[in-house]
Protein backbone atom coordinates (compact mmCIF):
# COMPACT_ATOMS: atom_id res chain seq x y z
CA UNK A 1 0.00 0.00 0.00
CA UNK A 2 2.85 2.39 0.07
CA UNK A 3 3.79 4.54 -3.05
CA UNK A 4 5.67 4.11 -5.46
CA UNK A 5 9.04 5.64 -5.15
CA UNK A 6 10.37 7.81 -7.59
CA UNK A 7 14.09 7.20 -7.96
CA UNK A 8 15.09 9.23 -11.77
CA UNK A 9 18.34 10.86 -10.09
CA UNK A 10 19.98 7.79 -8.55
CA UNK A 11 18.29 5.59 -10.75
CA UNK A 12 20.57 7.78 -13.66
CA UNK A 13 23.97 7.48 -11.85
CA UNK A 14 23.15 3.59 -10.86
CA UNK A 15 22.19 2.84 -14.97
CA UNK A 16 25.57 5.03 -16.22
CA UNK A 17 27.74 3.43 -13.37
CA UNK A 18 26.61 0.25 -14.96
CA UNK A 19 26.94 1.41 -18.09
CA UNK A 20 30.63 2.75 -17.83
CA UNK A 21 31.80 -0.29 -15.97
CA UNK A 22 30.42 -2.77 -18.69
CA UNK A 23 32.39 -0.24 -21.20
CA UNK A 24 35.79 -0.62 -19.68
CA UNK A 25 35.06 -4.39 -18.49
CA UNK A 26 34.34 -4.67 -22.36
CA UNK A 27 37.19 -2.59 -23.57
CA UNK A 28 39.98 -4.24 -21.42
CA UNK A 29 38.69 -8.07 -22.10
CA UNK A 30 37.54 -7.49 -25.46
CA UNK A 31 41.62 -7.94 -27.45
CA UNK A 32 42.35 -10.85 -25.19
CA UNK A 33 39.19 -12.71 -26.71
CA UNK A 34 40.12 -11.68 -29.80
CA UNK A 35 43.38 -12.28 -29.95
CA UNK A 36 42.96 -15.55 -28.65
CA UNK A 37 40.63 -16.53 -31.22
CA UNK A 38 42.86 -15.09 -34.11
CA UNK A 39 46.32 -16.89 -33.15
CA UNK A 40 44.80 -20.01 -31.13
CA UNK A 41 41.58 -20.76 -32.60
CA UNK A 42 37.78 -21.58 -31.23
CA UNK A 43 39.19 -24.53 -29.11
CA UNK A 44 41.82 -22.72 -27.13
CA UNK A 45 39.40 -20.21 -26.56
CA UNK A 46 36.48 -22.42 -25.53
CA UNK A 47 38.80 -24.99 -23.26
CA UNK A 48 42.07 -23.21 -22.56
CA UNK A 49 41.62 -20.52 -19.32
CA UNK A 50 44.60 -18.66 -20.23
CA UNK A 51 42.92 -15.33 -19.60
CA UNK A 52 42.52 -15.71 -15.71
CA UNK A 53 46.13 -16.20 -15.24
CA UNK A 54 48.37 -15.78 -18.15
CA UNK A 55 46.72 -11.96 -18.91
CA UNK A 56 46.61 -9.96 -16.27
CA UNK A 57 44.40 -7.50 -17.40
CA UNK A 58 41.83 -9.78 -18.09
CA UNK A 59 42.36 -11.74 -14.98
CA UNK A 60 41.47 -8.85 -13.32
CA UNK A 61 38.15 -7.90 -15.60
CA UNK A 62 37.21 -11.32 -15.25
CA UNK A 63 37.62 -11.10 -11.45
CA UNK A 64 35.64 -7.70 -11.69
CA UNK A 65 32.57 -9.09 -13.44
CA UNK A 66 32.51 -12.14 -10.82
CA UNK A 67 32.24 -9.10 -8.33
CA UNK A 68 29.74 -7.14 -10.31
CA UNK A 69 26.97 -9.77 -10.20
CA UNK A 70 26.13 -8.96 -6.78
CA UNK A 71 25.63 -5.19 -7.03
CA UNK A 72 23.34 -5.86 -10.62
CA UNK A 73 20.88 -7.44 -7.56
CA UNK A 74 20.46 -3.58 -7.29
CA UNK A 75 18.47 -3.60 -10.64
CA UNK A 76 16.02 -6.42 -9.05
CA UNK A 77 15.95 -3.59 -5.91
CA UNK A 78 14.92 -0.42 -8.17
CA UNK A 79 12.08 -2.75 -9.68
CA UNK A 80 10.67 -3.51 -6.54
CA UNK A 81 11.11 0.35 -4.77
CA UNK A 82 9.12 1.59 -8.32
CA UNK A 83 6.69 -0.80 -7.74
CA UNK A 84 7.46 -2.29 -11.76
CA UNK A 85 6.05 -5.76 -12.27
CA UNK A 86 9.05 -8.33 -11.09
CA UNK A 87 9.11 -11.05 -13.63
CA UNK A 88 10.35 -14.67 -13.00
CA UNK A 89 13.02 -14.36 -15.71
CA UNK A 90 14.49 -11.15 -14.19
CA UNK A 91 15.20 -12.79 -10.71
CA UNK A 92 16.10 -15.80 -12.09
CA UNK A 93 18.56 -14.81 -14.44
CA UNK A 94 20.47 -12.74 -11.86
CA UNK A 95 20.97 -15.35 -9.31
CA UNK A 96 21.61 -18.07 -12.02
CA UNK A 97 24.63 -15.93 -13.35
CA UNK A 98 25.35 -15.00 -9.84
CA UNK A 99 26.21 -18.67 -8.93
CA UNK A 100 27.25 -19.17 -12.48
CA UNK A 101 29.97 -16.97 -12.53
CA UNK A 102 31.14 -17.10 -9.11
CA UNK A 103 31.13 -21.28 -9.63
CA UNK A 104 32.91 -20.65 -13.27
CA UNK A 105 35.84 -18.35 -11.96
CA UNK A 106 36.44 -20.75 -8.48
CA UNK A 107 36.71 -23.68 -11.13
CA UNK A 108 38.49 -22.04 -13.78
CA UNK A 109 36.12 -22.75 -16.25
CA UNK A 110 37.46 -21.95 -19.99
CA UNK A 111 34.80 -21.16 -21.24
CA UNK A 112 33.88 -17.96 -18.87
CA UNK A 113 36.02 -15.71 -21.24
CA UNK A 114 33.00 -16.00 -24.12
CA UNK A 115 30.12 -15.11 -20.97
CA UNK A 116 32.46 -12.59 -20.24
CA UNK A 117 33.24 -10.24 -23.33
CA UNK A 118 29.48 -11.19 -24.35
CA UNK A 119 27.85 -10.01 -21.12
CA UNK A 120 30.41 -6.67 -20.86
CA UNK A 121 29.16 -6.24 -24.60
CA UNK A 122 25.65 -6.74 -24.21
CA UNK A 123 25.28 -4.34 -20.82
CA UNK A 124 27.28 -2.01 -22.09
CA UNK A 125 24.55 -1.16 -25.00
CA UNK A 126 21.95 -2.21 -22.11
CA UNK A 127 22.94 -0.04 -19.21
CA UNK A 128 23.88 2.73 -21.87
CA UNK A 129 20.01 2.69 -22.81
CA UNK A 130 18.72 2.87 -19.34
CA UNK A 131 20.77 5.47 -18.20
CA UNK A 132 19.39 7.30 -21.39
CA UNK A 133 15.66 6.46 -20.40
CA UNK A 134 16.14 7.26 -16.72
CA UNK A 135 17.81 10.77 -17.75
CA UNK A 136 14.62 11.22 -19.45
CA UNK A 137 15.48 10.89 -22.99
CA UNK A 138 13.21 8.69 -25.58
CA UNK A 139 15.69 6.55 -27.69
CA UNK A 140 14.42 5.19 -30.71
CA UNK A 141 12.52 1.85 -30.39
CA UNK A 142 15.50 0.53 -32.69
CA UNK A 143 17.71 0.59 -29.53
CA UNK A 144 15.46 -1.52 -27.61
CA UNK A 145 15.12 -4.16 -30.21
CA UNK A 146 19.20 -4.32 -30.78
CA UNK A 147 19.26 -5.27 -27.35
CA UNK A 148 17.22 -7.78 -27.50
CA UNK A 149 18.73 -9.07 -30.60
CA UNK A 150 21.77 -9.01 -28.52
CA UNK A 151 20.46 -10.79 -25.52
CA UNK A 152 19.12 -13.17 -28.08
CA UNK A 153 22.55 -14.20 -29.74
CA UNK A 154 24.29 -13.96 -26.59
CA UNK A 155 22.15 -16.68 -24.93
CA UNK A 156 22.34 -18.87 -28.33
CA UNK A 157 26.19 -18.57 -28.51
CA UNK A 158 26.21 -19.41 -24.75
CA UNK A 159 24.51 -22.57 -25.76
CA UNK A 160 26.76 -22.97 -28.56
CA UNK A 161 30.17 -22.26 -26.16
CA UNK A 162 28.46 -24.69 -23.96
CA UNK A 163 27.85 -27.67 -26.40
CA UNK A 164 31.54 -27.52 -27.87
CA UNK A 165 33.10 -27.38 -24.41
CA UNK A 166 31.17 -31.04 -24.01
Amino acid sequence: SRPRFQLRGVLSLWNTALAAFSIIGACRTLPEFIHVLKNYGLYHSVCIPSFIEQDRVSGFWSWMFVLSKLPELGDTVFIVLRKQPLIFLHWYHHITVLMYSWYSYTEYTASARWFIVMNYCVHSIMYSYYALRSMGYSPPRSFAMLITTCQLIQMVLGCAVNFWAL
